[in-house]
């Protein structure tokens, strides 16, 4: 089912494409599964600041999804008159590539934008189909260094634009000395290894008996959400853990405002949302070093990196070892490293990277 959005205007508009219309196609899934997308809110804002925008799809299945993208793709091609197509690696792959053929039988443009810490991998098994892809569209997008590093082997000109992100809309707070409160936001899924949070949890708890965890993300049906439970229930910190399931966009960040430390325990990544939200409300994040995460963060001056899948490193960062969490020794976030003498001094600024502050 596509969504128009009609744009109405309340400041200057931004000049609209001939013909007046966009055609988005990516996960417009947030009605269904309390998933937000950032092609969602560019879909809003575009509208917002005066362009018709045609969008696709908010299908929870992936076959139905897949069928909406193809038949809105064709049904409204006199409708629009340039595409924008969202780039995952898998089988999302296939889709983008279904749809940007159709494009081409109906002579319209597309812009491709790249997505996903796995697009990498996944290019080196299929180079041949990734090249084709990438170099049949009028231009390519990137949100991060990583894939304009990894990904520019396959097509010249790729373009760095960051995700947005509306700081007003996150609180900014100092942990000058941050309580064992730990917040994970994610899908349960296998390639965000939501395992790994209560295995930190309980060796956090060693040392800090009140450590609470707050888990936020929506279940991906492939067994991590029960894997999970069931790990807490093994540990026993199943009742220090709110499984707060999926929610809506607008509760984000008051959930991280009630937390201190933030985990990021992906073992595929590229530049993730829920990892600047938790950089624009102050909290101390440690993560896992994988994919596009260390270009993203620099350990031990706005974050601390780890190995992945390994919580043995994870916890000593969390207690003694590492000025995290605090305690009568009156330990501060964040790190020397950071180059502030005083932790007042500490800004949204100097934790957000370059391109977002």
């Amino acid at each position: 089912m596509a969504t128009t959005y009609t744009g109405t205007v309340n400041r200057e508009p931004m000049p609209s494409p001939q013909g007046g219309c966009l055609l988005m196609v990516g996960n417009f899934l947030s009605a269904v599964r309390n998933t937000h997308s950032v092609c969602e809110d560019l879909a809003a804002r575009l509208a917002q600041g005066g362009w018709d925008v045609v969008t696709t799809s908010a299908k929870p299945g992936r076959v139905s999804r897949l069928a909406d993208m193809v038949q809105t793709t064709w049904r409204n091609r006199d409708k629009y008159s340039v595409a924008q197509v969202d780039v995952y690696s898998g089988a999302a792959f296939r889709w983008a590539e279904i749809v940007c053929w159709l494009l081409r039988r109906a002579g319209k443009p597309y812009i491709l934008t790249l997505h996903g810490g796995d697009l990498p991998q996944f290019s080196n098994r299929y180079p041949r189909r990734v090249e084709r892809l990438l170099n049949s569209a009028t231009a390519v997008t990137v949100p991060s260094e990583y894939l304009l590093q990894y990904m520019a082997r396959y097509r010249r000109g790729l373009r760095l634009i960051p995700n947005g992100l509306d700081l007003d809309s996150y609180i900014f707070r100092v942990r000058v000395k941050p309580a064992p409160r730990l917040v994970w936001l994610r899908a349960f899924h296998q390639i965000y290894n939501p395992s790994l949070a209560p295995r930190v949890a309980a060796l956090v708890r060693q040392q800090f008996p009140e450590v609470q965890l707050a888990m936020v993300g929506t279940d991906k049906n492939d067994g991590s959400w029960r894997a999970t439970r069931r790990v807490a229930r093994q540990l026993g910190v199943f009742d220090s853990v709110q499984w707060l399931g999926g929610v809506p966009k607008a509760r984000v960040p008051t959930i991280l405002d009630s937390g201190d430390i933030f985990l990021n325990t992906t073992n595929f990544d590229n530049t993730p949302v829920s990892v600047l939200e938790a950089l624009a409300s102050g909290l101390c994040v440690v993560s896992t070093n994988v994919g596009g995460l260390p270009h993203l963060l620099t350990n031990e001056l706005n974050a601390l990196l780890v190995p992945a899948e390994d919580a043995a490193h994870d916890t000593p960062r969390l207690s003694g070892e590492s000025p995290v969490v605090g305690s009568g020794k009156a330990r501060t976030w964040p790190p020397a490293g950071a180059g502030e003498a005083d932790c007042g001094c500490i800004s949204r600024g100097s934790l957000l990277p370059g391109p977002f502050r």
